[in-house]
């Protein structure tokens, strides 16, 4: 377990999208960053197998803006099952359009801990909170991170100080993670809770006993 104060770097980006799993049709984004968009931003800076990152805290630092588009999706994707067998997938066929809601103009600040996996519970969980730091200050990352959808990439740096949003929302049942199966099948259950932005500030609740430690949604 990391012993340390929490790990913070600001995230930014002019458009944003956190899909509510709930909107089946249309995509609508929850009003600020869930718990497992922040873990995939973190991970697409600085990621290793004998750590996982758990977010604690999300701090809002702009008003919350909403706008709307109409976007080219398709109705299905191809599997690798179907395209060993031939199959192929005309996007022009499979074209929809779909409303997005989506966020514009976001500013985080997101707080998380380093935490060892079992294999690595001897080693000093110092020396990956240091390479994150250094990864952050340099502006280095694996991939782009992005907020949401990638095709909202997010720019990322050191926190400078600045003060939370001040607002107060309740946003109602948010995912936290997605507990995955040990029999290696792949399925997994998602995991939500009560979020409520409470002075600009998410504060994220510990994952469950069992967790598997889910990508960013």
């Amino acid at each position: 377990m990391d012993t340390g104060p929490p790990l913070a770097v600001r995230v930014w980006s002019e458009l944003a999208c956190f899909t509510r799993p709930e909107m089946k049709v249309e995509r609508v984004s929850y009003p600020c960053m869930t718990p497992s968009a922040a873990r995939g931003i973190l991970e697409a800076v600085f990621w290793k197998p004998e750590f996982t990152w758990r977010v604690r805290e999300i701090e809002i630092l702009k008003p919350i803006r909403n706008f709307s588009i109409l976007r080219n999706e398709v109705k299905h994707k191809a599997s690798a099952r179907s395209a060993r067998g031939g199959a192929i997938l005309l996007a022009d066929e499979e074209r929809t359009q779909r409303h997005t809601l989506a966020l514009r103009d976001v500013d985080y600040v997101i707080h998380a801990d380093v935490e060892l996996a079992d294999h690595a519970r001897g080693e000093d969980p110092a020396k990956y909170r240091d390479q994150f730091r250094r990864r952050v200050s340099r502006g280095r990352c694996f991939r782009q991170p992005y907020m949401g959808c990638r095709e909202f990439s997010c720019f990322f740096a050191e926190p400078d100080g600045t003060e939370a949003w001040p607002i107060d929302e309740h946003v109602g049942p948010m995912l936290l993670d997605i507990d995955y199966s040990t029999d290696g099948s792949g399925r997994g259950v998602p995991v939500f809770f009560d979020a409520v932005i409470d002075g600009g500030r998410l504060v994220v609740p510990s994952a469950p006993v069992g967790q598997g430690g889910g990508r960013d949604a």
